[in-house]
């Protein structure tokens, strides 16, 4: 196990109350500028706009605020906990979890405050159909896993490669 490091584990850290700050703000200032179900005109294929969404991603388990408050939680501990195996296993791991991280506390704040997360970005892909509305806090939780799968795919595919060509047998198939 990596030694603690005040410049690696600072920087997730600050990097992380950056973004929820970064995520609470935003909410605010749309809170504060938008009623409930308004929007500013569409800027090409984009709309902001004010929803309050009782659930989780493309507003799946309406109303479970609790449940989904609990996960949360249990996912914000479970990040701190496998934090040093995740940093030594995946390059790019401490910055993703940090993504993750703020994603999941900013919505969480929402929740416990609110009893909803407010969501604002609305995107047109094509004719009437649209992307389901998120904010900064999804935003990163989306980057962040992405760029976590991506990091842990190629340590293994590196490792994989590795061990094959030192002629290592135990190389699991």
């Amino acid at each position: 196990m990596s030694k603690f490091s005040w410049k690696r584990e600072g920087g997730v850290l600050l990097l992380a109350l950056i973004l929820i700050t970064l995520d609470q703000l935003s909410k605010q200032w749309i809170r504060a500028t938008l009623s409930m179900g308004e929007s500013f005109p569409p800027i090409g294929s984009l709309t902001i706009l004010n929803i309050q969404n009782t659930g989780s991603a493309f507003g799946l388990f309406s109303n479970q605020t609790l449940i989904l408050s609990i996960l949360a939680l249990a996912g914000l501990i479970a990040m701190i906990c496998f934090y040093p195996y995740v940093v030594r296993i995946a390059s790019w791991g401490g910055f993703s979890l940090a993504l993750i991280f703020a994603g999941a506390a900013g919505n969480l704040i929402d929740r416990i405050a609110r009893g909803y997360v407010t969501d604002f970005i609305y995107i047109r892909l094509w004719g009437d159909v649209y992307w389901p509305a998120f904010n900064v806090a999804d935003s990163c939780i989306t980057v962040g896993t992405c760029i976590l799968a991506i990091s842990v795919l190629l340590t293994v595919q590196k490792g994989n490669t590795s061990s094959a060509v030192s002629g290592n047998k135990n190389v699991p198939d």
